[in-house]
């Protein structure tokens, strides 16, 4: 993995300025959706799954992967439904198995008859099974069973056909395909690509980093941010970076790296005692404190409802205290429009038992 060593990094996937026009999907689409996830998050995306696609039915499943039974159903190319859940979705097409790389090989040019794809996305499904398994090399044998040069980018770019294969164990493989579309879609196994650089105070910044990429979040430099429980500063150094003005607000003293930076500044004291005409001229507001999701929520909506607050964007992470809280996102969402703002929600692949939501705030107030 690229650690950068300093300053945020660009975007993972930007579309060109001209496009030819799209390579076609397989004529052999596969009856069955593929969609990885955080291992323990199988039942949370099951149920999600069900709501977001009427009709299709949980099939053969094991930890961090799930299949869905379509029937009838012919979701569009990009297979990008809004499952939360899930970081990479694909329309499967089989699983290969055999002794040899090379019989997986011909096993998997076989299920994956189509001639032309833009691309191909090789990722494991258990991290540590890449000690053991090189996906580099099964990435260039697919590309040249495909007839695509080895110097093709992992990385998609929207609109483009990706050929997948998901490294289930060392001998057994699942191939499938799908439409890139979403920031994460381009990305092989939806994975933010970058690790922990070591000049960060906290995965706070790798999680937030990550959060930007995947909802195009438009952090503008002069802009104002406030968080939330701020220590020890993770978030508020990936926001510096994007060249806004960071108050954090934490009872507990911040990494001196952030604490010494010109456009930082510190209320020491908890959100709830923070005066709400403080919060006024904020662009963003950030949460990600350890605390029940309910509780994030009653913080956010005092300011957020506040006489002359008018946050243009919320960037909050609600933790699941146990995955079957997982139910109660559908009501949460709710809270945010409720106070105006439109929600998109993620469980990123930074981040631990925990849902990432953005919300833009609508044109007017009810």
């Amino acid at each position: 993995m690229h650690t950068p060593s300093s300053g945020p990094p660009s975007p993972p996937a930007v579309a060109d300025p001209v496009r030819p026009a799209r390579t076609p999907a397989p004529a052999v689409r596969g009856s069955f959706l593929l969609a990885t996830c955080q291992g323990g998050a199988e039942a949370s995306l099951g149920l999600r799954c069900a709501s977001v696609l009427p009709g299709v039915t949980k099939a053969a499943w094991r930890r961090g992967v799930v299949t869905f039974r379509l029937g009838d159903l012919d979701p569009p190319d990009d297979v990008s439904p809004d499952l939360v859940y899930a970081r990479a979705v694909i329309r499967s097409l089989g699983q290969v198995a055999a002794a040899s790389a090379a019989e997986r090989l011909a096993a998997a040019r076989a299920l994956a008859a189509h001639d032309t794809f833009d691309t191909v996305h090789v990722w494991h499904r258990d991290p540590r099974l890449a000690a053991d398994v090189d996906a580099e090399p099964i990435r260039a044998a697919l590309l040249a069973a495909h007839g695509m040069p080895p110097t093709v980018a992992a990385i998609a770019r929207p609109g483009d056909l990706v050929l997948d294969c998901l490294i289930d164990t060392a001998d057994r493989w699942w191939v499938g395909w799908h439409r890139a579309a979403t920031p994460p879609s381009c990305l092989p196994g939806g994975l933010h690509p970058l690790s922990l650089p070591d000049d960060k105070v906290s995965r706070a910044w790798l999680k937030l980093d990550e959060a930007i990429a995947t909802f195009a979040i438009d952090l503008r430099p002069g802009q104002r941010a406030i968080e939330l429980g701020a220590c020890p500063g993770g978030a508020c150094q990936r926001l510096l970076e994007a060249g806004l003005h960071v108050v954090g607000v934490d009872p507990a003293v911040v990494d001196p790296r952030v604490a010494a930076h010109p456009r930082f500044e510190q209320w020491r004291m908890r959100a709830r005692d923070v005066k709400l005409r403080s919060f006024r001229g904020c662009d963003w507001l950030v949460a990600d404190m350890n605390i029940d999701p309910r509780s994030t929520l009653e913080s956010l909506g005092r300011i957020v409802t506040a006489d002359g607050v008018k946050p243009a964007g919320i960037i909050a992470t609600l933790k699941l205290p146990d995955w079957s809280r997982a139910a109660e996102l559908a009501d949460w969402l709710d809270r945010f429009r409720a106070w105006n703002f439109t929600p998109r929600a993620r469980q990123l692949s930074t981040g631990g038992r925990e849902v990432c939501v953005v919300a833009l705030r609508g044109r007017r107030r009810p």
